[in-house]
């Protein structure tokens, strides 16, 4: 029943709610009508299996082309305690404008297994969009991870994350065999440190849900943030986020700004003053995709 409700759900929005996703055009409405033709729909695919869980994945393959497509891997987010794949649909609708395909990945939540879980899943679906690069016609050398605030948090460790971490779970698929390397990653407001949001002004309790009450939890709060990671040869990163933030504090951006500027990584972040977690206006929203695009162009991901 709930895959045949997930495929309505796909079905119905990109046939009808991306209507309103962009003023239409004087004569009709050209983007929402290609839409529907140049792109084919996976629902529900299991990329793993885990805890009696399924992790499910939807792709939005892009079609009429021979040339192999750049690819964004979509990680939804809810402090790693909620969220689902199919409420993020609107939030990925500019890439699919953008011409490129889409895969929107579920992934275990706290309520299914504690940290680092997530990260493990959404290592393997990055695997699995690696694996099937040649049946969908992914581009596996221009594949962008991108997610909001718990979303951003695993869009940062999937990209930035290598096997010597310790979060490869290789299940169906030798883990050596292609390495998981992202080609450039988008951050929206996305936790940077772990460890600081389990106690003190920071506390969040999303973030206490999400580690439990693990032995060496401070430890391995360590190991999940993005932070540990920062490297010289890591993909670039776009990162947006409100200087009022009441959820994942805006220093979380700027540590990580400045880190990847240390190492010299290519890296920009985009503040939005004023704002919070989400919800920014119309207008900022058209400044950050395009700039997104700007950023994408400019370190090779897509075409000038």
């Amino acid at each position: 029943m709930r895959r045949t409700m997930n495929t309505l759900v796909c079905t119905i929005a990109l046939a009808t709610l991306t209507v309103t996703a962009q003023t239409p055009q004087a004569d009709g409405f050209g983007w929402s009508v290609d839409l529907a033709q140049h792109y084919s729909i996976m629902a529900d695919v299991v990329y793993a299996t885990a805890d009696n869980f399924d992790c499910k994945l939807d792709a939005y393959v892009r079609r009429g082309t021979n040339a192999p497509v750049p690819t964004v891997v979509f990680i939804h987010g809810g402090g790693w305690v909620g969220g689902t794949k199919e409420t993020a649909l609107m939030h990925f609708l500019p890439y699919l404008e953008m011409g490129l395909s889409v895969v929107n990945v579920e992934y275990r939540l706290a309520r299914v297994a504690l940290a680092p879980a997530a990260v493990e899943d959404c290592r393997l679906a990055l695997r699995w969009v690696m694996k099937n690069a040649r049946t969908y016609n992914f581009d596996s050398s221009r594949i962008i991870v991108t997610g909001g605030s718990a979303g951003g948090h695993l869009a940062l460790m999937t990209g930035m994350l290598d096997s010597a971490a310790g979060f490869d779970a290789t299940r169906d698929w030798d883990q050596n065999t292609v390495p998981l390397k992202v080609a450039a990653i988008v951050n929206w407001y996305g936790i940077t440190d772990v460890k600081d949001l389990l106690s003190g002004a920071n506390r969040q309790n999303y973030a206490v849900s999400w580690l439990g009450s693990q032995p060496d939890r401070d430890r391995l709060a360590t190991r999940l943030s993005p932070l540990t990671y920062v490297r010289k040869d890591l993909p670039s990163i776009f990162t947006i986020h409100g200087d009022n933030d009441n959820l994942v504090p805006y220093s979380h951006a700027v540590r990580l700004h400045t880190a990847l500027a240390a190492a010299g990584v290519p890296n920009k972040l985009v503040s939005i003053p004023g704002g919070k977690h989400g919800g920014f206006s119309r207008d900022d929203m058209m400044r950050i995709y395009a700039m997104i695009k700007a950023f994408l162009k400019e370190n090779g991901v897509l075409q000038p």
